[in-house]
């Protein structure tokens, strides 16, 4: 056995590509030489700016020769269709067998594969894995770049090391052949460097200051940013995503901390820590009572003899960045939020839905009728007047340099110009909750404002049928459907879920969270098949309560029974009898007397929106159903008992389905 490495190197290849090129060539590898017959075992991918890196360990000397048969057409068949099956397996006419089959002679194709050396096999794979290598971006370079057959790759291919059990795999990619040479970094090395195969191959490229595994380079980016911090007394914002970022830049990361003029902290610091963060791939630092720190650690691919050079470098461009910042937060807070918001005439919210400003104007009004109804206890004229502004930083200068910033912004503005605190904290928050984790908002005017904006986003797009499908989604509208249902849900709101297809699409954002919450989708349909429910505070506690009850024996038990009703009645077509005079059997009017004790107390406790009682009173059916079937035979022989039985049977379904639909849980 012996270990295959591979190395693709190029110009930088950007960080934000690198985790997928990682998988593309596994992928693509694999696929190689599983089409080859190779088995595989281990396989390690590396990357660095400038290279991309496979090692597999253990692969065989050459592949087993491999007898394979093929069953063709009936002998007698068309000439078309035999000769099809002769090319479909490289195979002549005369090399067909013929073989009975069931009494009919079939042709059979015997195909011989023999064995290959694994290093040839190696030899056709590299090229292909690279020609067929799927970037977001690629490009052609170099004179045979006119024609369209040339190379593609991320940036133009500068070399190929590609060593089978330390002996060269000879191949060529346009004008790039393989060998067992390669580079390492740009300024801390020259000079060719000698792989002589995959064990010393990262040691090598170490010595050359290169870390080509990306995890180690992550690991050094973490740690060393966070030291760098500490020296000072500080504490390191951590940042994973920066934290990858920086280690797809560098080959050799080295985070150095750096101090910025503490005037800029006039700045909200999101503002700094993006400008930071976006602009200059930058960490940011906080003091010891948890403020922003005027200090940056910046993740150099250098070992620089004069760290201070370099930092002061990376000071002064932080430094641009953060004067061109503050001249936006300056300017913006020249024109009023009221001001601004005249400027959203300008802005298509939707060509069929209008401006910005018209969204805005119906968001200010449901706002108010939400706080009038009393179904948020707010003050209808703050909730309008936070509405009325919860769009107007997206023509600011700050939120058009950071998109991100919408709505934070507007809320410092609101701030600063004095608005109540009501006002800036709904404007700040009303795009809340964005995601899974994010906050929900428990303010009362911002629960009107955020609750406003997104059902006025669901009900007008529900209204130009721009409904998502499939994986679908241009609009947000399911993000926006579960920020609802959440919001609702976190502050015990009581609202109709809308109607029709609006309904149904909550109830189906109201499964995928219940479902993400470990609640069985099966319980949810169930009460949501009653129809007439819209209020999502009562539905979720009808669930609740069905999920404790179906899991007692009770409940598993008064399924089971249920069931086994229905299936009855479904066989039997049943519709209701006329009144029977009948003398019910004693299993039968235990069962009845169970019901007119039962049905009162679920309407009741429905009524009075306790579903716990509710299901206790279903319990109290479970014994009376259960010896009903034990003693009492539904399809007597006697029409009168027949009819009278399944009546009943129809009326303990009935009983059940005032509560929840048992049809629907599955089990």
């Amino acid at each position: 056995m012996s270990d295959f490495l591979l190395e693709i190197r190029s110009e930088e290849i950007p960080a934000r590509m690198q985790a997928g090129a990682r998988k593309e060539l596994e992928k693509l590898f694999r696929s190689e030489m599983e089409e080859a017959g190779v088995e595989l075992g281990d396989v390690t991918i590396w990357s660095t700016p400038r290279r991309l890196a496979l090692i597999a360990r253990g692969l065989l000397e050459a592949t087993e020769a491999v007898r394979e048969e093929a069953k063709g057409p009936l002998e007698g068949a068309p000439n078309q269709a035999v000769d099809g099956f002769c090319r479909k397996n490289g195979v002549t006419r005369d090399q067909l067998e013929l073989r009975d089959v069931k009494g009919r002679m079939t042709y059979f194709a015997v195909i011989e594969k023999p064995g290959r050396a694994v290093k040839d096999l190696l030899a056709d794979a590299i090229p292909a894995m690279i020609r067929d290598f799927a970037w977001p971006k690629s490009q052609r370079w170099g004179e045979a770049s006119i024609s369209t057959e040339s190379t593609r790759w991320v940036r133009p291919l500068s070399g190929i090391v590609a060593l089978f059990g330390g002996e060269v795999v000879e191949c060529s990619v346009g004008d790039v052949s393989s060998g067992n040479v390669t580079r390492g970094h740009r300024f801390h090395s020259s000079g060719d460097i000698e792989i002589a195969g995959a064990d010393d191959y990262a040691d090598k490229l170490r010595a050359a200051h290169v870390i080509v595994d990306h995890e180690k380079r992550q690991d050094l980016v973490r740690a060393g940013a966070s030291k760098a911090a500490e020296g000072a007394g500080l504490k390191l914002v951590e940042d994973e995503g920066l934290v990858i970022e920086n280690a797809g830049l560098t080959e050799w990361p080295v985070p150095l901390l750096g101090r910025f003029d503490e005037e800029y902290l006039d700045v909200p610091p999101e503002v700094i820590q993006l400008t930071a963060r976006v602009n200059q791939k930058y960490f940011v630092c906080e003091d010891k009572q948890g403020k922003l720190a005027n200090a940056f650690v910046c993740t150099t691919n250098i070992d620089a003899v004069d760290p201070a050079v370099v930092v002061d470098g990376n000071r002064k461009v932080l430094a641009a960045r953060l004067s061109d910042a503050r001249f936006f937060w300056e300017l913006d807070q020249k024109t009023t939020l009221a001001d601004h918001a005249k400027k959203l005439e300008r802005i298509t919210f939707h060509e069929k839905l209008g401006t910005v400003a018209d969204k805005v104007e119906r968001v200010a009004k449901l706002a108010r009728w939400l706080c009038e109804e009393k179904i948020v206890d707010a003050d209808p004229d703050v909730a309008e007047q936070a509405a009325r502004l919860c769009k107007a930083d997206l023509v600011t200068e700050m939120v058009g340099e950071f998109p991100e910033l919408q709505g934070l912004m507007g809320g410092y503005y609101a701030e600063k110009e004095g608005l109540p605190k009501e006002v800036s904290d709904a404007i700040q928050d009303h795009y809340k909750p964005v995601g899974q984790g994010d906050d929900v908002p428990t303010a009362p005017v911002t629960v009107a404002v955020s609750l406003a904006d997104k059902l006025d986003t669901l009900r007008g797009f529900f209204a130009i049928n721009e409904k998502p499908t499939g994986s679908k989604d241009p609009f947000a509208l399911r993000r926006a459907a579960l920020g609802v249902v959440r919001i609702v849900q976190n502050n015990g709101l009581r609202m109709s879920a809308g109607e029709g297809d609006l309904l149904d699409f909550f109830a189906d954002r109201l499964k995928v969270q219940q479902r993400e919450a470990g609640v069985r989708h099966d319980l949810i349909d169930a009460v949501f098949a009653l129809g007439g429910e819209d209020d999502l505070v009562r539905l979720l506690a009808r669930v609740k309560a069905l999920q404790l009850f179906i899991d007692t024996e009770d409940g598993t038990n008064l399924l089971a029974g249920y069931k086994r009703a229905a299936n009855i009645l479904k066989k039997e077509k049943w519709e209701s009898a006329k009144e029977l005079s009948y003398k019910p059997e004693p299993a039968e009017k235990a069962l009845m007397d169970a019901l007119d004790q039962a049905e009162p107390k679920a309407d009741a406790a429905i009524e009075a929106e306790k579903f716990e009682d509710a299901m206790a009173a279903l319990a109290s059916l479970r014994a009376p159903i259960d010896t009903f079937f034990d003693e009492v035979t539904v399809n007597a022989d006697e029409e009168i008992k027949r009819a009278s039985r399944l009546d009943l049977l129809a009326r303990f379904r009935g009983a059940v389905h005032k509560v929840v639909d048992f049809s629907r849980i599955e089990g």
